[in-house]
């Protein structure tokens, strides 16, 4: 067992965070990380009715049978009309979920209401810049994500390793590093950097209890470190997604349109990459993939990777003592 500030503030055994997967990081992939012991953050972006997120936050309540778990808002930039952020912290708060994960753009404006509600906040970023200013605003915690991330890791492409050092050393409140890790070696290097866990999402996405079809489970397991793609630069909302057919038209749209929304949402909408996972045709849609698919190695349940993590995290520190002064 490995404590941290980030097991003490979650109230969880593992200094890890299962990502807030779009369309997949549903009740049960949360239940899941929670009886696991880490901590899982369902993604409201993926439930636009806000009836139906109540209901699924109320399920996800019974499935971890009163373990930590949270929600996550995204707040990125908008490339549809409609904003219900308020709408969907108010909900969040009426149900009494103990944790919240924001990214997107700055929470300032709604960090005192979740306060007040006993909600703690963890702000995601992409750099120190923005980590610093999500701590001057009072965010309980925050993540850092490296450029090998799977979604949007900003604009900068920072490598995990230097976000990593750069935030133990720069940050007062909990750290958590995010972006290409997926073993337990990595959650050790991480913590001696001054993290205080890590955030793992692609490593999750062939767990049993994602419910996306066994053909793209099975694709990840043979994708490598080099089939992701990075796109969506032109419109300052970087994305690296798994490669495949989408990706190279969308690729051939920036080069000859760049910024061209309207070419560009056919292929980048999340119902395309939703239906993706549907039917397992894993060439259609912008997947958000990072380059820690590498490490994805067979279907298993959730639990069992996690302990795997465990177990190399073990074997990590056992090998540090063999430096240790004499």
């Amino acid at each position: 067992m490995i404590e941290t500030r980030i097991t003490e503030l979650f109230g969880i055994r593992v200094p890890v965070i299962a990502g807030g997967l779009q369309w997949l990081a549903t009740p049960d992939y949360v239940a899941a990380a929670a009886h696991a012991g880490i901590i899982g953050f369902m993604t409201a972006a993926s439930i636009p009715d806000l009836d139906k997120l109540r209901d699924e936050i109320r399920r996800c309540r019974d499935l971890c049978d009163g373990k930590p778990f949270g929600v996550n808002v995204s707040m990125l930039p908008k490339l549809v009309e409609g904003e219900n952020t308020q709408r969907v912290f108010d909900i969040i708060a009426e149900e009494n979920v103990p944790f919240v994960e924001t990214s997107g753009r700055n929470p300032e404006a709604f960090i005192q209401d979740l306060h007040d509600a006993g909600i703690k906040v963890i702000h995601k970023a992409p750099n120190l810049r923005f980590a610093l200013k999500a701590q001057s605003i009072g965010v309980d915690a925050v993540t850092v994500v490296g450029a090998e991330c799977g979604g949007h890791p900003g604009l900068d492409m920072i490598g995990t390793m230097v976000q990593a050092s750069m935030a133990g050393r720069g940050l007062e409140i909990p750290v958590v590093i995010g972006g290409g890790i997926g073993n337990g070696e990595q959650l050790v290097a991480a913590l001696a950097m001054g993290a205080d866990g890590v955030a793992i999402g692609t490593r999750f996405l062939v767990a049993e209890e994602i419910w996306a079809h066994r053909a793209y489970k099975e694709h990840l397991i043979e994708a490598k470190e080099t089939d992701t793609t990075l796109v969506l630069q032109s419109l300052r909302n970087t994305l690296r997604a798994l490669t495949n057919d989408t990706i190279a038209e969308v690729q051939k749209i920036e080069a000859e349109s760049p910024g061209d929304l309207e070419a560009l949402m056919p292929h980048i909408s999340g119902k395309v990459g939703k239906e993706a996972y549907e039917t397992g045709d894993w060439t259609k849609g912008a997947l958000s993939v990072g380059q820690s698919v590498t490490f994805a190695d067979k279907i298993e349940p959730l639990a069992d990777i996690v302990r795997n993590i465990e177990t190399e995290a073990t074997s990590a520190l056992e090998r540090l003592k063999n430096f240790a002064p004499s």
